[in-house]
């Protein structure tokens, strides 16, 4: 298939800058993957469309104020860092996706706002994207990133972090650090909705998947099998793989919230569909003409064309059907990507 199979025209006006108001406060869109057809909500109706007894697991990711601002110390200029993940057990080297990359060369030194001076010690490529490997004298922690940090917004969205971030590209559940990108289909959900669901009887369990490279670089392939994704690691704690087996085993609905946790999901799961514990890594690629093992219905954001994420939501619920579901969004003014809003595939 090509890449260009998953393009569609979106208005930029449509392209959410900011959260919504209140949060919870999102469209809701019910896409019926078996018909094709939309009908058109808003997301307190959410409770409404569940059904009883469903497992809705969730990715409890919090997002890492991983984007970073350095001055280099012999010419005073700026450069900005994307932290990705740390590569030394001492934990004071970090691979780092930066801007101007050729400017950013071994031997380097950056001083960042804290005062702490950081060397590049080497560099490398992988499908075209450029990396920086970055070591400090000392090991780089939480504190030094809410020092140091901001809020990573993706590029879309064409504005500086504010105090609004902070709050609102999390999730309300976030709790294990370490993504670059907020899984950001759980954004929309409030204590006051995840009450109601445990009223009626819908459990609520939590994964972990932590959003890196591998969710949101571009596909740069023309054809989409060329595409090779990079590696994210997941935790699936060993009681809730036991309650997805068992829910699949009495025949209830297993409701991904967001692709992140689609992708660990299916990546934990054996070719019988059996869910396995653990902590590992994926680098999982779903695209039409993939066969789900566990998930059976999907909460979603609207996703950027030509993305792993709409070719994901593509092999779930069918291209056209995801297009013309988009069609329509866009004719009812739906907001799209991270803060826009929402999608229930059944």
């Amino acid at each position: 298939m090509k890449t260009s199979d998953f393009n569609f025209d979106l208005p930029e006006e449509l392209i959410a800058q900011k959260p919504s108001g209140i949060r919870g406060n999102d469209k809701l869109m019910f896409l019926d993957k078996s018909t094709g057809k939309v009908f058109h909500y808003a997301m307190k109706d959410l409770v409404d469309l569940v059904e009883p007894g469903t497992l809705m697991v969730f990715n409890n990711s919090k997002v890492r104020r991983s984007r970073c601002y350095g001055i280099k110390t012999d010419t005073g200029r700026e450069q900005e860092f994307m932290f990705l993940n740390q590569t030394s057990p001492e934990g004071n080297i970090w691979n780092t996706m930066v801007k101007g990359a050729k400017k950013v060369k071994p031997g380097n030194v950056y001083k960042f706002p804290d005062g702490s001076e950081g060397k590049i010690v080497s560099d490398s490529k992988n499908d075209g994207t450029e990396f920086r490997f970055i070591e400090f004298p000392f090991r780089i922690t939480e504190v030094w990133f809410e020092k140091n940090g901001h809020i990573p917004l993706p590029p879309y969205i064409r504005r500086e972090d504010d105090d609004t971030d902070s709050e609102r590209y999390q999730t309300i559940y976030a709790k294990e650090t370490g993504s670059a990108a907020c899984p950001t289909a759980g954004l929309h959900f409030t204590e006051f909705v995840l009450e109601k669901l445990k009223e009626k009887n819908v459990d609520l369990e939590w994964i972990t998947l932590h959003v890196g490279l591998g969710t949101f670089l571009p596909v740069r392939a023309d054809n989409i099998e060329e595409h090779k994704m990079h590696e994210e690691f997941y935790t699936v704690p060993y009681d809730v793989a036991e309650k997805i087996n068992s829910a699949k085993k009495e025949g209830r609905p297993v409701l991904a919230v967001g692709t992140t946790s689609v992708r660990t999901l299916e990546s934990a799961s054996d070719e019988n569909g059996i869910v396995h514990g653990g902590t590992r890594s994926t680098n999982i690629f779903m695209y039409p003409g993939y066969k789900f093992k566990v998930v059976d219905q999907m909460f979603t954001n609207f996703h950027t064309p030509e993305s792993t994420l709409i070719m994901l939501v593509s092999a779930f619920a069918g291209r056209e059907n995801i297009l013309n579901a988009y069609k329509i969004a866009v004719e009812n003014r739906y907001r799209f990507f991270s803060y826009g809003d929402a999608m229930l595939i059944k």
